[in-house]
């Protein structure tokens, strides 16, 4: 039960530094650290973080064999090379200041490697998504489609492998336990502050464990993606945080200059070519991350940020509003197995947790502009958010695809937004249905028949082949 949005946080298991941050290297231009000049205003759970509904590669469990996501620490050493002896000095000083800033001692070495960007990118083609069949590509857009926020034509895949290949500037592989940094033609402020980010990987991964201590893996991610999107965005937001101060306290002149040339020289055109969903998506659990990280920063310094790692975000609720982390929990919501009941050649592809942040994408990133609703009422309708659980089911002899997304609210009137809204869209996307499905709202369109129903503080939102199928699920979920 893989999806996108697992895929996107587990590529964060390495840890991934997105060059695409360009967000961070206006705050250290503008030489102060305020939220409110990020370049997007968001209602973040993430890269293309974590959209539901899309088995991709992830990274398997300590002692396995790589599924391909994760680099082979015998390919890696073959094609890359440590860092010359001058640069391994610098390091070791970013290092330790680093760790003076954020508190924590590290306390196993770990080894510093350097690539250039073509054995970059020949670990993105060959090893991270070399397990990502063209079928694999093929039923995703499939399910992101089904949701408006692909075109049914995309080249998913290839799309990925360029992505990647063009946005990572480092990673930490917390793995293997080493540090990836790609070649430049010098080791200035660029490189140094990507290196800030990753070693405050490797502290946080020696002081409270990825894997076992955060229970942030691939089995974990895939039972409630939900919760690793906010683990994410934690860990990603205080070493956005740490970066920062780390330039603002120890950058020279020349490393300032280096990155001012950087901001105004970067590009970006397979980003800027991407879906919205995606552009957003890989901003958040560096934007709202460190929103939320430094909100608790703010509060208590360093050792609240520690003892959120003790007492885990467990949403992207909690995340878009700190005021509500830790007290405001998900409520659990339980879908039925409906394999039986559909029929012949249906199965289950995916079943997990929307969340408030990818509610919010779907109802206003979708790729064609004349579905989107307002962003204030998607905000708006988003919010309230009190648990879920979505299912995606296909049938490989006809590509069909089913779609049911079971949510609850923190009011009546909250579900009232988010069915106010979501109507909205349904109207903007497909034609109203000369019949009702009993009783409910009803649209049709090339996905077939979408149905509504509310019930109370309860909402429930069908996309399905036929009427009939439509009718049963409903039947089943009432």
């Amino acid at each position: 039960m893989d999806s996108n949005k697992t895929k996107n946080i587990l590529l964060s298991c390495l840890v991934i530094v997105i060059v695409t941050c360009v967000c961070l290297f206006f705050i250290i231009i503008s030489g102060v650290v305020v939220t409110s000049i990020w370049p997007f205003s968001l209602g973040q759970g993430e890269v293309i973080s974590p959209t539901p509904g899309v088995s991709l590669p992830t990274p398997v469990s300590e002692g396995e064999d790589s599924l391909g996501l994760v680099p082979t620490e015998e390919t890696l050493t073959e094609s890359v090379d440590p860092l010359p002896v001058e640069i391994a000095e610098l390091v070791d000083e970013i290092e330790a200041q680093v760790s003076q800033i954020r508190g924590l001692t590290v306390q196993t070495s770990v080894p510093r490697i350097m690539m250039t960007p073509e054995e970059l990118q020949d670990i993105v083609v060959n090893e991270f998504f070399a397990d990502y069949s063209d079928d694999d590509a093929r039923q995703d857009v499939l399910v992101l489609s089904l949701l408006g926020l692909l075109p049914a034509d995309f080249d998913l895949k290839n799309f990925y492998n360029d992505l990647y290949s063009e946005q990572i500037s480092g990673f930490y592989d917390s793995e293997t336990e080493e540090i990836y940094v790609v070649k430049g033609t010098t080791f200035g402020g660029s490189e140094k502050l990507t290196y800030a980010h990753e070693f405050t990987h490797v502290l946080q991964d020696q002081t409270f464990g990825f894997d076992e201590g955060l229970n942030y893996n691939e089995a974990a991610c895939e039972e409630d993606s939900e919760r690793c999107a906010a683990i994410q965005a934690l860990i990603e937001g205080d070493a956005s945080l740490t970066e920062i101060q780390w330039f603002q306290t120890h950058a020279t002149l020349a490393d300032y200059n280096d990155i001012v040339q950087a901001y105004e020289n970067y590009s970006s055109p397979v980003l800027d070519s991407a879906p919205p969903y995606i552009q957003l998506d890989l901003y958040f659990p560096y934007e709202k991350g460190f929103a939320f990280v430094e909100q608790l920063y703010n509060q208590g310094g360093y050792e609240a940020v520690d003892a959120a790692y003790l007492d885990l975000p467990v949403s992207t609720e909690q995340i878009l509003h700190p005021e509500r982390y830790p007290w405001d929990k998900p409520q659990p919501v339980m879908l039925p197995l409906l394999e039986e009941t559909l029929g012949e050649g249906w199965m289950l592809f995916d079943q997990n947790v929307m969340g408030e942040w990818y509610t919010y994408l779907i109802l206003s990133q979708a790729f064609d502009e004349g579905y989107r609703i307002p962003d204030d009422q998607a905000l708006q309708a988003a919010e309230g958010w009190g648990g879920d659980a979505y299912a995606f089911y296909l049938n490989e002899s006809n590509d069909g695809v089913i779609f049911i997304l079971d949510m609850v609210w923190d009011s009546q009137q909250d579900a009232n937004e988010f069915m106010d809204a979501l109507t909205n869209y349904a109207g903007l996307r497909w034609d109203t249905a000369a019949q009702s499905i009993a009783g409910m709202p009803t649209w049709s369109g090339q996905e077939g028949v979408v149905v509504l129903f509310q019930d109370g503080d309860r909402t429930v939102w069908i996309i399905a082949p036929a009427d009939a199928l439509a009718e049963t699920i409903l039947l089943e979920l009432q």
